[in-house]
Protein backbone atom coordinates (compact mmCIF):
# COMPACT_ATOMS: atom_id res chain seq x y z
CA UNK A 1 0.00 0.00 0.00
CA UNK A 2 1.03 3.66 -0.23
CA UNK A 3 2.70 4.30 3.14
CA UNK A 4 2.70 8.07 2.97
CA UNK A 5 0.69 10.81 1.33
CA UNK A 6 3.68 12.49 -0.36
CA UNK A 7 3.32 10.51 -3.58
CA UNK A 8 -0.38 11.27 -3.81
CA UNK A 9 0.37 14.95 -3.11
CA UNK A 10 2.78 14.85 -6.06
CA UNK A 11 0.06 13.29 -8.20
CA UNK A 12 -2.43 16.01 -7.18
CA UNK A 13 0.11 18.76 -7.95
CA UNK A 14 0.79 17.28 -11.41
CA UNK A 15 -2.95 17.36 -12.13
CA UNK A 16 -3.33 20.88 -10.75
CA UNK A 17 -0.41 22.27 -12.77
CA UNK A 18 -1.07 20.05 -15.84
CA UNK A 19 2.70 19.64 -16.12
CA UNK A 20 5.45 17.52 -14.56
CA UNK A 21 7.97 20.38 -14.73
CA UNK A 22 5.60 22.95 -13.18
CA UNK A 23 4.68 20.46 -10.45
CA UNK A 24 8.36 19.91 -9.65
CA UNK A 25 8.88 23.69 -9.32
CA UNK A 26 5.87 24.04 -7.01
CA UNK A 27 6.95 21.11 -4.85
CA UNK A 28 10.60 22.13 -4.71
CA UNK A 29 11.85 18.78 -6.05
CA UNK A 30 13.45 17.70 -9.32
CA UNK A 31 11.36 16.69 -12.32
CA UNK A 32 12.86 13.15 -12.32
CA UNK A 33 11.69 12.81 -8.70
CA UNK A 34 8.13 13.75 -9.74
CA UNK A 35 8.26 11.24 -12.61
CA UNK A 36 9.57 8.55 -10.26
CA UNK A 37 6.76 9.09 -7.75
CA UNK A 38 4.09 8.90 -10.45
CA UNK A 39 5.72 5.69 -11.76
CA UNK A 40 5.69 4.25 -8.22
CA UNK A 41 1.93 4.80 -8.02
CA UNK A 42 1.40 3.27 -11.48
CA UNK A 43 3.54 0.24 -10.60
CA UNK A 44 1.67 -0.21 -7.33
CA UNK A 45 -1.75 0.03 -9.01
CA UNK A 46 -0.47 -1.87 -12.06
CA UNK A 47 -2.16 0.62 -14.38
CA UNK A 48 -1.48 3.84 -16.25
CA UNK A 49 -2.89 6.92 -14.48
CA UNK A 50 -1.40 9.81 -16.47
CA UNK A 51 -0.69 10.28 -20.16
CA UNK A 52 1.59 13.10 -21.34
CA UNK A 53 0.31 15.18 -24.25
CA UNK A 54 1.85 18.10 -26.15
CA UNK A 55 -0.51 20.55 -24.43
CA UNK A 56 -0.17 19.05 -20.96
CA UNK A 57 -1.24 15.85 -19.24
CA UNK A 58 -4.38 13.73 -19.49
CA UNK A 59 -5.84 11.46 -16.82
CA UNK A 60 -6.78 7.89 -17.72
CA UNK A 61 -10.06 6.48 -16.35
CA UNK A 62 -8.10 4.91 -13.49
CA UNK A 63 -6.32 8.22 -12.99
CA UNK A 64 -9.65 10.02 -12.64
CA UNK A 65 -10.75 7.49 -10.00
CA UNK A 66 -7.47 7.98 -8.13
CA UNK A 67 -7.81 11.76 -8.35
CA UNK A 68 -11.21 11.64 -6.64
CA UNK A 69 -9.84 9.40 -3.86
CA UNK A 70 -6.67 11.49 -3.40
CA UNK A 71 -8.69 14.71 -3.22
CA UNK A 72 -10.86 13.26 -0.45
CA UNK A 73 -7.73 12.09 1.40
CA UNK A 74 -6.14 15.53 1.08
CA UNK A 75 -9.19 17.23 2.60
CA UNK A 76 -9.30 14.67 5.42
CA UNK A 77 -5.59 15.14 6.16
CA UNK A 78 -5.90 18.93 6.21
CA UNK A 79 -8.80 18.66 8.62
CA UNK A 80 -6.82 16.24 10.81
CA UNK A 81 -3.83 18.59 10.78
CA UNK A 82 -5.95 21.34 12.31
CA UNK A 83 -7.02 18.93 15.06
CA UNK A 84 -3.38 17.94 15.63
CA UNK A 85 -2.37 21.56 16.02
CA UNK A 86 -5.04 21.96 18.68
CA UNK A 87 -3.59 18.97 20.55
CA UNK A 88 -0.02 20.25 20.23
CA UNK A 89 -1.29 23.70 21.32
CA UNK A 90 2.17 25.15 21.76
CA UNK A 91 2.29 28.66 23.14
CA UNK A 92 4.88 30.39 21.01
CA UNK A 93 5.35 33.12 18.43
CA UNK A 94 5.65 32.00 14.81
CA UNK A 95 8.18 34.32 13.18
CA UNK A 96 8.03 35.05 9.47
CA UNK A 97 10.62 36.98 7.51
CA UNK A 98 9.82 38.71 4.24
CA UNK A 99 11.35 41.09 1.76
CA UNK A 100 9.96 44.62 1.45
CA UNK A 101 7.19 44.29 -1.14
CA UNK A 102 5.81 41.09 0.39
CA UNK A 103 6.12 42.21 3.99
CA UNK A 104 4.71 45.70 3.54
CA UNK A 105 2.10 45.22 0.82
CA UNK A 106 1.01 41.56 0.59
CA UNK A 107 1.44 39.61 3.81
CA UNK A 108 -0.38 42.01 6.19
CA UNK A 109 -3.66 41.03 4.50
CA UNK A 110 -3.18 37.39 5.53
CA UNK A 111 -1.51 37.52 8.95
CA UNK A 112 -4.83 37.24 10.78
CA UNK A 113 -5.75 34.04 8.94
CA UNK A 114 -2.26 32.58 9.49
CA UNK A 115 -2.54 33.32 13.22
CA UNK A 116 -5.94 31.63 13.29
CA UNK A 117 -4.72 28.54 11.45
CA UNK A 118 -1.82 27.83 13.82
CA UNK A 119 -3.60 29.19 16.92
CA UNK A 120 -0.51 31.17 17.91
CA UNK A 121 0.90 34.65 17.63
CA UNK A 122 2.63 35.63 14.38
CA UNK A 123 5.46 38.14 14.14
CA UNK A 124 7.01 39.43 10.94
CA UNK A 125 10.51 40.71 10.14
CA UNK A 126 10.93 42.78 6.97
CA UNK A 127 14.23 43.30 5.17
CA UNK A 128 16.20 42.54 2.02
CA UNK A 129 15.89 39.03 0.63
CA UNK A 130 19.46 38.01 1.49
CA UNK A 131 19.01 39.33 5.04
CA UNK A 132 15.85 37.26 5.46
CA UNK A 133 17.59 34.11 4.21
CA UNK A 134 20.46 34.83 6.64
CA UNK A 135 17.89 34.93 9.46
CA UNK A 136 16.37 31.65 8.24
CA UNK A 137 19.77 29.93 8.23
CA UNK A 138 20.46 31.26 11.73
CA UNK A 139 17.05 29.88 12.84
CA UNK A 140 15.87 33.32 13.91
CA UNK A 141 12.72 32.93 11.80
CA UNK A 142 10.50 29.96 10.96
CA UNK A 143 9.54 30.83 7.39
CA UNK A 144 10.85 33.20 4.70
CA UNK A 145 9.06 34.94 1.82
CA UNK A 146 11.47 36.49 -0.67
CA UNK A 147 11.31 38.33 -3.99
CA UNK A 148 14.94 37.80 -5.04
CA UNK A 149 16.33 34.34 -5.91
CA UNK A 150 18.73 33.89 -2.97
CA UNK A 151 19.22 30.12 -3.18
CA UNK A 152 21.31 28.25 -0.60
CA UNK A 153 21.85 24.63 0.44
CA UNK A 154 19.79 23.21 3.27
CA UNK A 155 16.72 25.29 2.37
CA UNK A 156 13.53 24.25 0.56
CA UNK A 157 12.19 26.81 -1.93
CA UNK A 158 8.62 26.81 -3.24
CA UNK A 159 7.52 29.09 -6.08
CA UNK A 160 4.67 31.20 -4.76
CA UNK A 161 3.40 34.26 -6.65
CA UNK A 162 4.32 35.62 -10.08
CA UNK A 163 4.97 39.35 -9.71
CA UNK A 164 4.93 41.94 -12.51
CA UNK A 165 6.97 45.14 -12.51
CA UNK A 166 5.49 48.15 -14.33
CA UNK A 167 6.50 51.70 -15.21
CA UNK A 168 4.36 54.17 -13.25
CA UNK A 169 3.84 57.91 -12.83
CA UNK A 170 1.41 60.44 -11.35
CA UNK A 171 0.60 61.44 -14.95
CA UNK A 172 -1.28 59.29 -17.50
CA UNK A 173 1.13 57.29 -19.69
CA UNK A 174 0.87 55.47 -23.00
CA UNK A 175 -0.34 51.89 -22.51
CA UNK A 176 2.81 50.43 -24.08
CA UNK A 177 6.13 52.25 -24.02
CA UNK A 178 8.93 52.16 -26.57
CA UNK A 179 12.64 52.80 -25.99
CA UNK A 180 12.13 56.35 -27.27
CA UNK A 181 9.33 56.93 -24.76
CA UNK A 182 11.59 55.87 -21.88
CA UNK A 183 14.15 58.52 -22.83
CA UNK A 184 11.49 61.23 -22.55
CA UNK A 185 10.91 60.72 -18.81
CA UNK A 186 12.60 61.90 -15.62
CA UNK A 187 13.48 58.89 -13.48
CA UNK A 188 13.51 57.87 -9.82
CA UNK A 189 15.59 54.69 -9.79
CA UNK A 190 16.25 51.86 -7.36
CA UNK A 191 19.79 51.47 -6.02
CA UNK A 192 22.18 49.44 -8.17
CA UNK A 193 22.24 46.46 -5.77
CA UNK A 194 18.46 46.03 -5.95
CA UNK A 195 17.08 42.92 -7.66
CA UNK A 196 14.34 45.13 -9.14
CA UNK A 197 17.01 47.36 -10.69
CA UNK A 198 18.84 44.35 -12.17
CA UNK A 199 15.69 42.85 -13.69
CA UNK A 200 14.67 46.21 -15.13
CA UNK A 201 18.13 46.98 -16.52
CA UNK A 202 18.31 43.59 -18.25
CA UNK A 203 15.02 44.18 -20.05
CA UNK A 204 15.93 47.76 -20.94
CA UNK A 205 19.19 46.55 -22.47
CA UNK A 206 17.23 44.09 -24.61
CA UNK A 207 15.26 47.10 -25.83
CA UNK A 208 18.52 48.90 -26.62
CA UNK A 209 18.26 51.35 -23.71
CA UNK A 210 20.89 52.03 -21.04
CA UNK A 211 19.73 53.25 -17.62
CA UNK A 212 22.87 55.41 -17.47
CA UNK A 213 21.45 57.49 -20.32
CA UNK A 214 18.25 58.38 -18.43
CA UNK A 215 17.71 61.75 -16.79
CA UNK A 216 17.81 60.47 -13.19
CA UNK A 217 16.42 62.76 -10.49
CA UNK A 218 17.25 60.41 -7.61
CA UNK A 219 18.22 56.91 -6.52
CA UNK A 220 16.31 55.39 -3.60
CA UNK A 221 16.41 52.02 -1.84
CA UNK A 222 12.85 51.80 -0.49
CA UNK A 223 9.78 51.02 -2.65
CA UNK A 224 7.68 53.20 -0.33
CA UNK A 225 10.08 56.15 -0.68
CA UNK A 226 10.01 55.83 -4.47
CA UNK A 227 6.22 55.71 -4.55
CA UNK A 228 5.95 58.80 -2.35
CA UNK A 229 8.47 60.65 -4.54
CA UNK A 230 6.38 59.96 -7.64
CA UNK A 231 3.18 61.00 -5.86
CA UNK A 232 4.77 64.32 -4.86
CA UNK A 233 6.11 65.10 -8.35
CA UNK A 234 4.61 67.97 -10.36
CA UNK A 235 1.64 66.36 -12.20
CA UNK A 236 1.77 69.04 -14.91
CA UNK A 237 5.45 68.68 -15.79
CA UNK A 238 6.16 68.26 -19.51
CA UNK A 239 8.43 65.33 -18.65
CA UNK A 240 6.57 62.83 -16.43
CA UNK A 241 8.51 61.56 -13.41
CA UNK A 242 8.49 57.74 -13.51
CA UNK A 243 9.93 54.66 -11.88
CA UNK A 244 9.55 50.88 -12.08
CA UNK A 245 7.76 49.07 -9.29
CA UNK A 246 5.89 45.88 -8.39
CA UNK A 247 2.18 46.37 -9.07
CA UNK A 248 1.50 45.16 -5.52
CA UNK A 249 3.07 48.36 -4.15
CA UNK A 250 0.85 50.72 -6.14
CA UNK A 251 -2.45 48.81 -6.44
CA UNK A 252 -4.42 51.18 -4.20
CA UNK A 253 -3.11 54.31 -5.97
CA UNK A 254 -3.86 52.77 -9.39
CA UNK A 255 -7.42 52.04 -8.24
CA UNK A 256 -8.09 55.58 -6.98
CA UNK A 257 -6.44 57.32 -9.95
CA UNK A 258 -3.50 58.82 -8.05
CA UNK A 259 -0.98 56.83 -10.10
CA UNK A 260 -0.93 55.47 -13.65
CA UNK A 261 0.87 52.41 -15.02
CA UNK A 262 2.36 51.43 -18.36
CA UNK A 263 4.03 48.33 -19.75
CA UNK A 264 6.89 47.97 -22.18
CA UNK A 265 6.03 47.29 -25.81
CA UNK A 266 6.76 43.62 -26.61
CA UNK A 267 8.42 43.05 -23.21
CA UNK A 268 7.38 42.05 -19.70
CA UNK A 269 9.29 42.44 -16.45
CA UNK A 270 8.30 39.52 -14.22
CA UNK A 271 9.72 37.60 -11.30
CA UNK A 272 8.67 34.85 -8.93
CA UNK A 273 8.21 35.25 -5.20
CA UNK A 274 9.38 32.27 -3.15
CA UNK A 275 8.44 30.60 0.12
CA UNK A 276 11.51 29.21 1.89
CA UNK A 277 12.08 27.08 4.98
CA UNK A 278 14.84 24.89 6.39
CA UNK A 279 14.93 21.27 5.24
CA UNK A 280 14.87 20.07 8.83
CA UNK A 281 11.53 21.92 9.22
CA UNK A 282 10.05 20.06 6.26
CA UNK A 283 7.70 18.04 8.47
CA UNK A 284 7.03 20.72 11.07
CA UNK A 285 3.25 20.89 11.50
CA UNK A 286 3.17 24.67 11.92
CA UNK A 287 5.44 25.43 8.95
CA UNK A 288 3.52 22.94 6.82
CA UNK A 289 0.19 24.49 7.77
CA UNK A 290 1.31 28.03 6.90
CA UNK A 291 2.99 26.94 3.64
CA UNK A 292 -0.11 25.06 2.48
CA UNK A 293 -2.30 28.09 3.25
CA UNK A 294 -0.01 30.46 1.34
CA UNK A 295 0.15 28.09 -1.64
CA UNK A 296 -3.66 27.96 -1.66
CA UNK A 297 -3.71 31.69 -2.45
CA UNK A 298 -3.27 31.06 -6.17
CA UNK A 299 -3.75 34.67 -7.27
CA UNK A 300 -2.93 37.62 -5.07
Amino acid sequence: MLKDFAKLQTFLMVIKEKSFSKASAKLGVSQPAVTQQIKFIEDYLDTKIVERKKNGILLTKEGEDLFRIATKLEKAIMSSEKELLKIINKDFTFIMGSSNVIGNYILPNYLGEIKSRINNNVYMNVGLSHEIIDQLEDKKIDLALIESPVFRDGIVYREWVLDELVVFSNQPLKKHLTAEDLMGFDWICRDEHSHTRKLTSDVFEEMGVQCSNFNVLGILGSPTAIKESILCADPKSQRPVVSVMSRHVILNELANGKLFEARLKNYKIERSFYIAYLKDKKHDAFVDNVVNYLLSLNKI
